[in-house]
């Protein structure tokens, strides 16, 4: 019988609100930890949350016993369970399965990486990426977390976005360490496209000396939420060169909205 997540149950909230509240901290503790880039201690993961170290500690021995966190002396990191998750969601998952022909195509046609993000959050992540001819500068994992506010990829998602919604990624950010405490809203509509325009372009702004070009996959039933970029080494490729791969990446975008019609996409 595995621990429980919370202390007792108040009696002013229902059992079934108490286990969802359980797992909703579990989810945000397993998240954290995918965000980190090393190995996290205990009063790390619970300051991060949110949370106190007894019922952060209930949540990491609960994790354990499934296998989706592993214990080092005294860090904690991601544990061997996710690995058959990724597995399955590689094969199976619509958005990927479609993508791999699209993306070989695109960067075949382009000499250029292509790379496709599905937003999670206020977060995007990798889930599908063919290299093109000219190395990048640095290394990119499928599943990695990155944020919305840096990269064109991320930035084209936000484009459309409302005040309200931009304000949410804005705290995001700068909670998850993203931005600095003096970012804003106006800084981050600085960085978007501007209006009519259907592509972002970034420089320098996650890696030095990579250049990327976006576009969002269009979503019928409202704003998007993946998107496919271009991206290469600045000794490989110009500004120019890049936004002149524009036409490829759209018609790429709409192959792949035109594929997942009448999937949960």
């Amino acid at each position: 019988m595995h621990a429980s997540l919370n202390a007792k149950p108040s009696e002013e909230d229902p059992p079934k609100a108490t286990n969802m509240r359980s797992l909703s901290r579990a989810l945000e503790v397993y998240a954290e930890l995918q965000r980190a880039e090393r190995p996290q201690r205990l009063s790390d993961l619970a300051r991060a949350c949110g949370m106190s170290l007894p019922t952060t500690l209930r949540i990491l021995r609960v994790l354990q016993d499934f296998g989706m966190v592993s214990q080092t002396d005294k860090s904690y990191r991601i544990g061997p369970a996710v690995l058959p998750a990724a597995r399955s969601y590689l094969e199976n998952d619509p958005l990927v399965v479609s993508s791999r022909p699209i993306l070989q195509q695109l960067a075949t046609q382009t000499g250029l990486t292509a790379s496709l993000y599905t937003r999670l959050g206020f977060e995007r992540i990798l889930v599908a990426r063919v290299d093109g001819e000219a190395p990048l500068r640095y290394d990119l994992p499928l599943g990695k977390r990155l944020p919305l506010t840096v990269g064109a990829a991320g930035k084209i998602l936000l484009a459309a976005a409302p005040a309200d919604e931009l304000q949410q990624v804005v705290a995001a950010a700068i909670a998850a360490g993203h931005e600095d405490s003096s970012f804003t809203v106006d800084a981050l509509r600085a960085k978007l496209p501007e209006d009519g325009v259907d592509y972002a372009y970034s420089s320098d702004e996650r890696a030095i000396g990579v250049l990327s070009v976006a576009v969002a996959v269009p979503n019928r039933t409202g704003l998007p939420t993946e998107s496919i970029a271009l991206t290469s080494p600045v000794e490989a490729a110009s500004e120019d060169a890049l936004k002149a791969g524009v036409p490829e990446l759209r018609r790429a975008a709409r192959s792949l909205s035109s594929l997942l019609e009448g999937s949960v996409y």
